[in-house]
């Protein structure tokens, strides 16, 4: 175990092995990792965020979204799957085991989530769940807790950010954003814009988003650090900048934006005739 001053919990979603292992081990080697929540999603969780999205976008849009699951199971889940294995094998070969507790449990905001949390008083929590946390629980540790939001905010809220700059051709937005948790949906400050290299062709949404994390640990790390000794960071200004939220990707706008993709690889190789 790190024997650093600086204690960290770790919330994440069982079978998100790049977060409950590749990012348990990150943790440990820069803090204390005194804790890992593991989040056992039920049916009647999983029901209730299906309702929510139908009437975000309506019964047509929600059918768009159950076809592009459909067809990224059947043609990237594999591909991506092996992607996440050589890449938590090279975080797990830089980083060692932490030995921390881990509950598992149906919800961050359930009982015994915030009896492990009070029990083991971490200065930093860090939330990678789709679950919105209570304010009882997300205000338990002192220095705060922090999400990795998928995408760059205010532009992109919510969990499929990198997917939609994408889509929309809004490359200079593709990233990640280090942000702490406050009583609004990804509205807290803002410490970090963290970019990434990526390959919009032959890559799929899932493993840019995850490369924007991965590649911004050190960074990561650096603000969180800083935070916890009580130095001064600088919140990134959102000043006249527009907030969007953004729902679940769809197949349809997954496919004009590998054509376009592909589009522009043709035309930066193909000189134009004069």
């Amino acid at each position: 175990m790190n024997e650093s001053a600086l204690k960290t919990l770790l919330i994440c979603h069982e079978g998100a092995l790049l977060d409950q292992q590749g990012l348990a081990r990150w943790l440990g080697s820069f803090s204390n990792l005194t804790g890992v929540i593991v989040l056992r999603e039920n049916g009647e969780r999983k029901r209730r965020r299906i309702k929510r999205e139908i009437k975000r976008v309506g019964l047509m849009r929600f059918l768009d979204v159950l076809a592009f699951r459909v067809y990224y199971k059947l043609t990237l889940a594999a591909r991506d799957r092996r992607w996440e294995h050589e890449r938590l094998n090279e975080i797990c070969s830089t980083y060692p085991e932490t030995g921390a507790p881990v509950l598992f449990t149906d919800s961050p905001n359930s009982a015994e989530a915030e009896e492990f949390i009070k029990r083991l008083r971490p200065d930093i929590m860090l939330a990678r769940c789709k679950t919105l946390l209570k304010e009882s629980i997300f205000s338990l540790p002192e220095t705060g807790t922090f999400v990795m939001h998928p995408g760059i905010c205010p532009e992109y809220r919510n969990a499929h950010g990198c997917f939609w700059a994408l889509t929309r051709r809004d490359l200079e937005r593709v990233g990640m954003t280090l942000l702490r948790v406050d009583p609004g949906i990804d509205t807290g400050p803002i410490f970090l814009h963290g970019m990434c290299d990526f390959d919009e062709v032959d890559e799929s949404h899932a493993i840019i988003q995850y490369r924007a994390v991965t590649q911004n640990l050190d960074a990561i790390a650096d603000v969180l650090t800083a935070l916890a000794r009580g130095e001064r960071v600088p919140s990134v200004s959102v000043e006249g900048r527009e907030s969007a939220v953004w729902g679940q990707p769809q197949l349809t706008a997954y496919l004009h934006w590998k054509s376009e993709a592909r589009r522009k690889r043709h035309a930066t190789r193909i000189p134009a005739l004069s």
